[in-house]
Formats: structure tokens, C-alpha cells, sequence
């Protein structure tokens, strides 16, 4: 049977391992699922709530010189010419970690110490925060974190974000994207900002969102409900959550929806856009599975099932219209 300080000191290990991951730039969804099936497993979520708050713990170490040394030792390490320096370990919270170790984690912590996550386009990143909750943000996308206290706060300055709140009844979990707030405890739901509209969808758990023109009547969703908020009001609708979630997967999946919604969609990934010339077609509906980023697949489907002529442009981008005769 293993001994429980050796399940806790490898839980802490592991944990500080996927702290490093997560903390990458770019991660692909794989990694993604299988973090989330790592933390389910007992003992997994606390050991990483514990690497998170050394991180919080260290920001007064700053000032450190062996500190210092091995936050600079980290940074050359990864640009291939670090020298080399002993790993002495320090004590934060109860969780003993080596300074060179622990940095190479804060490496990333600290890069992104202001509180602001943000993707390119075409880039896909998983942010994980110091409550344990993570953030999967999508292509072209911008968060502001504010955790106190009382409350954890994000504002989505733009894009896409699916969040997997970590529990904490005394501090709840509030995303405000525009004039529009979402408040959880602990769930999982992903919010969608286009100019002043929003669009939240609840995968699992209990969130309210509250309508900027009633703040004070918020209306709660249940899972595989999606809510939409715009200049026309608010409205909340039974969905597919599987379809609206599919970008987390690398997919979007397209179910009898308008070439110009389709078209919209497909450029959200794209530097070199698709560009409709034709008004007429722009009802034309749209069926299929497609890869996010993946241009030449959508425009060979729009060529050979949908009919369309394809005229590439001088700038990059390309052209669709009816095909003549």
C-alpha cells in the first residue's frame, strides 16, 4: 500500500508539472482533457490549489538574491544558456519546492503577473488560475483577472472563454463581458462577447446572468440552456452543447446554418479571410464538421458541394460568388 505522504508528495509533483504545461502559450486540447480527468482524481485538486498559492506566496520573494538568481537561471534556461547553480529547496504554505524547479514554473506566473490572457488568432491557450479554476480561452480573445478576498472577478475585453470554476462558496466567481455579468460558484460554462452582444452557455452547475437593463432580476440558466444578450433584450433556450462547445475541440460544426454566419465563424481563425461577393448566396445553408484554421477545406466544400465559384484575391484572401454558366 503506498504510504500517504508519498501519494501527497507525488500528487505536488505532478501538479507542479501540470502548472508548467498549462502555463505554455499554446496547449493542445488533448492536453487539455487530460488535465481535467487528472484533477478529478482524489487528492489531485487540492495538490494543485497548494502549487498555485506558493506561487502567490512567492511574488514577495522577488527581492530574493537566490531567488532572483534562479528566476534569472529559469529564464536562461529557456533560451538554451543558463549556468549552472545549486537547487536549494525553500518552504511556502507547506509545500517544499526548489527554487530553480519552482521559478521555472513562476516563469510563466510572473509573465503574466498583470492579470491580463489574450490568443492571436488561430491560437487556442488554457489558463489556469490561482483558485485552481481554468480558463480555455479561444482565437482572438482577451481576459482580465481580479481575484480579492470577497470575489473572483474576470472581464472578457473580447472573444471567447470557457471556464471551469473551481469551488468556493465564499468567493464567487463573476464574468463581466460588456454591460452583461455572469456569476458561479463552481461550474463550467463558456461566454462568447461580439461588440455589446453576449452569448453564455452552461455546461454543467448553475450560473445567472444578469441582464444589463434589469441588474437586479438576474436570470438563472440550467445546464444545456444557452443565453443571449443584445440590444433586443435577453433570451435563454434549450441548446446542443456539444455543437457550441465544439471549438474546444479544434471543430466547428455547422447545422443548416447561413453561409454568411458560416463564413463568419470560419474567419474568426483566419488571417487570410473568406470573403462572400455575392449577396445572393449569402443564405445558402451550410452543413458539416470543419477544423478550425482550416480554409482549404471550407472552400473546397463551398466549391464542390455547395456550387460556388472560389476567386482568389492579391491580398491573401478569397473570393466566393455563384459560378457562371
Amino acid at each position: 500500500m503506498t504510504n500517504p505522504t508519498m501519494r501527497v508528495e507525488k500528487a505536488e509533483k505532478e501538479a507542479a508539472d501540470w502548472h508548467a504545461r498549462l502555463g505554455t502559450t499554446s496547449v493542445a486540447t488533448k492536453t487539455i482533457e487530460e488535465f481535467f480527468e487528472w484533477r478529478s482524481r482524489p487528492g489531485n485538486a487540492d495538490a494543485y490549489r497548494r502549487v498555485e498559492r506558493v506561487w502567490r506566496e512567492s511574488q514577495g520573494l522577488a527581492g530574493d538574491p537566490d531567488v532572483a538568481g534562479a528566476l534569472a537561471e529559469a529564464r536562461g534556461r529557456g533560451k538554451g544558456r543558463a549556468p549552472k547553480r545549486d537547487r536549494r529547496p525553500f518552504v511556502l504554505g507547506g509545500l517544499a519546492i526548489t527554487t530553480a524547479f519552482a521559478l521555472v514554473i513562476g516563469g510563466a506566473f510572473w509573465w503574466d503577473g498583470r492579470g491580463v490572457y489574450s490568443t492571436t488568432i488561430g491560437e487556442r491557450r488554457v489558463v489556469t488560475l490561482a483558485d485552481g479554476s481554468s480558463v480555455n480561452l479561444d482565437t482572438d480573445s482577451r481576459i482580465r483577472v481580479r481575484f480579492s478576498g470577497d470575489e473572483r472577478r474576470i472581464e472578457l475585453e473580447q472573444g471567447q472563454a470557457l471556464f471551469d470554476v473551481a469551488s468556493d462558496a465564499g468567493r464567487p466567481f463573476l464574468v463581466r463581458a460588456g454591460e452583461t455579468e455572469v456569476k458561479a460558484v463552481g461550474t463550467v460554462f463558456d461566454v462568447r462577447r461580439t461588440g455589446s452582444a453576449v452569448r453564455v452557455t452552461l455546461i454543467s452547475g448553475v450560473v445567472e446572468v444578469a441582464d444589463p437593463d434589469a441588474p437586479s432580476r438576474p436570470r438563472r440558466m440550467a445546464a444545456g440552456e444557452q443565453t443571449r444578450v443584445s440590444a433586443r433584450g435577453i433570451t435563454t433556450a434549450p441548446v446542443d452543447v456539444a455543437t457550441a462547445t465544439s471549438w474546444t475541440d479544434g471543430r466547428l460544426i455547422f447545422d443548416d446554418i447561413p453561409l454568411e454566419q458560416a463564413v463568419a465563424e470560419v474567419n474568426r481563425y483566419l488571417v487570410d479571410k473568406i470573403e462572400i461577393d455575392d449577396p445572393a448566396i449569402r443564405g445558402i445553408a451550410v452543413n458539416g464538421v470543419f477544423r478550425t484554421g482550416d480554409r482549404d477545406a471550407f472552400v473546397a466544400a463551398s466549391s464542390d458541394v455547395m456550387g460556388l465559384a472560389v476567386v482568389p484575391k492579391a491580398d491573401g484572401s478569397i473570393s466566393l460568388a455563384r459560378r457562371r454558366k
